[in-house]
């Protein structure tokens, strides 16, 4: 059925009229902080320690607004005779938000859980050159970060942390089993010990007849 001529205008119309209808609420930014959804896209956080400075999200940047700095440093063997290994060490993390398009794809790439969204938004400057925000900054925006939502009830388990159960109930098993051979060992020396107290108190009275 083709649509009657005029319906869209009418239900446009209709939406005003619902909207002019409705009381007006003024927020009282910036005495009362708006109620921001919890995945909001404000700025971008770093949790350093995760960094490798693999560069994946510099790579794949398309504003090319992530500038990183690092320098090698040459790590002792762990065990004798062993080999000296090589690591990135970072020197500099910044982000350019004037640059900056919110697509989340550093994010999305990064394989060390390195980078995150925080919902802060308050970050405006009154110069563009003191948007680029330096590795502290984003330090301090990743303790904004809000917590990641619960897994659904029927949600696979993460293989982190099921490899993780595996490797300690393995643990678990072995020092039961350990424990359990300890335990046998003391009730064998205990039996042996009371036989033996048993046949010298029959050879006493023995002895003694």
């Amino acid at each position: 059925m083709p649509p009657i001529p005029g319906s869209g205008l009418a239900k446009g119309l209709a939406v005003t009229l619902r909207t002019m209808t409705k009381r007006t609420v003024t927020a009282q930014y910036p005495d009362v902080q708006p109620e921001l959804p919890p995945r909001t896209r404000g700025v971008i956080g770093l949790f350093e320690e995760n960094c490798t400075v693999c560069m994946l999200c510099a790579r794949e940047c398309p504003d090319w607004c992530i500038y990183i700095d690092s320098h090698k440093e040459t790590v002792p063997a762990a065990a004798p005779g062993g080999r000296e290994r090589s690591r990135n060490v970072l020197d500099r993390f910044a982000i350019d938000f004037a640059l900056c398009m919110y697509c989340g794809i550093c994010i999305e790439v990064c394989p060390f859980d390195a980078l995150f969204w925080s919902p802060e938004f308050e970050y405006a400057e009154t110069d563009i050159h003191e948007l680029t925000h330096e590795r502290d900054k984003l330090r301090e925006w990743m303790w904004t970060v809000p917590e990641p939502p619960a897994l659904d009830p029927g949600a696979e388990e993460p293989k982190e942390i099921a490899a993780a159960r595996k490797t300690a109930e393995k643990l678990q098993a072995a020092q039961e089993a350990e424990q359990a051979v300890v335990t046998d060992r003391a009730t064998e020396q205990n039996a042996a010990q009371d036989a033996a107290q048993d046949a010298a108190q029959d050879g006493e009275q023995g002895g003694q007849e």
